[in-house]
């Protein structure tokens, strides 16, 4: 189903069908922008729980392609339809060229009308770009023409990403080297790698995902949504879940997204054993090569602390994340645009942001 919204003289905003998953995913794939977030599957995952995307999709009228687009994730109070009021958030997009004015102004012009249409308290954009490429890109004097505010941010500001176009020996190099020697360590003493197979795989790593976050303070999904996401993206070849074992005892894993060439370490659990076997080392590494085997040109370890505090919360897994060898990088944040002001204000009381 493609359903016409809006349009300009030269674009239309369309919102897609299921229909057009591929043609949705080969626009994101290929983009030098595109993200996970922004995949098909993300939408499909979020919609199990509680969301409703919406894939709008700007189309240049005389190629009749996409030129633009972005998942809108829509959420608004238990058991309300969105017409009642939502907010409406973009993670990672939208996927456009920031520095084409003639691109962005009918692009934004059409999403807000639409949103506003639909019932939208506010929409919150949270783009891909880090703050280089957006400097060099002259992405400013857009956002600035959306009417778009700054807000503090739903994703992480700062993340490491890793250059996989780079040969293993040359990865291994650039690492610190007690991460290099964790890594051998940890091939040495006999723990191995594999690929979840089953859900039962699936439901013995969230038993350690529950020991890691009691350990380590910090809060998790259900099961349910673990196994969504492993039975969504594992077919399509955008995910895996690695396990490490040592003989036959799991001891941690990770779940790596891979989408739009680049890898990404989603989420990552580890039981109390056995930790001196250093498997959380081995597992980033076979990660990393995995994703790089399997085109990717990039490894991003998904959100450090926005500052290098050593106070801050999340300090010693920037220190892990770090030892890597990546470039740490920061993205340009979250901007909203508000529709209703006074329900909005009334409605950031109950309605969720993330």
């Amino acid at each position: 189903m493609v359903k016409l919204l809006r349009s300009s003289r030269r674009y239309t905003l369309r919102e897609l069908g299921a229909a057009h998953a591929q043609q949705w995913d080969q626009f994101m794939q290929t983009h030098p922008y595109g993200h996970f977030l922004q995949s098909w599957g993300w939408g499909e995952l979020k919609a199990s729980f509680g969301w409703t995307p919406l894939r709008l999709a700007l189309y240049a009228e005389e190629k009749e392609q996409i030129v633009a687009a972005a998942q809108v994730l829509c959420r608004t109070a238990p058991h309300l339809p969105l017409r009642a009021g939502h907010l409406a958030y973009i993670p990672k997009g939208p996927v456009i060229d920031w520095p084409q004015p003639l691109l962005c102004k009918p692009f934004f012009d059409q999403l807000h009308a639409y949103l506003y249409k639909q019932g939208a308290l506010a929409l919150r954009i949270e783009p891909g770009q880090t703050l280089h490429i957006a400097n060099d890109g002259d992405m400013g004097p857009c956002l600035a023409s959306t009417f778009l505010q700054p807000v503090p941010a739903i994703q992480p500001v700062r993340t490491i990403v890793l250059n996989l176009s780079l040969d293993e020996t040359t990865l291994l190099a650039r690492m610190k080297e007690k991460w290099r020697y964790n890594v051998r360590l940890a091939e040495r003493k006999g723990v191995t790698v594999r690929a979840a197979q089953t859900a039962e795989d699936v439901q013995a790593w969230y038993a350690l995902m529950q020991t890691t976050s009691e350990r380590d303070h910090f809060g998790v999904h259900t099961l349910g949504y673990y196994l969504q996401a492993w039975r969504i993206f594992v077919p399509r070849r955008q995910a895996c879940l690695l396990l490490a074992e040592y003989h036959g005892q799991l001891l941690a894993g990770i779940f790596v997204g891979l989408f739009a060439r680049q890898g990404i370490y989603l989420y990552g659990a580890s039981g109390n054993e056995q930790r001196n076997l250093m498997p959380n080392y081995l597992l980033q590494w076979e990660a990393i090569r995995w994703a790089k085997r399997e085109g990717a040109t990039e490894y991003d370890l998904w959100g450090i602390p926005p500052t290098d505090n050593e106070d801050e919360a999340m300090a010693g897994v920037y220190r892990f994340k770090r030892g890597w060898g990546g470039e740490v990088v920061r993205f340009v944040g979250c901007y909203e645009h508000v529709y209703r002001r006074r329900r909005m204000k009334l409605a950031r009381k109950y309605l969720p942001s993330s």
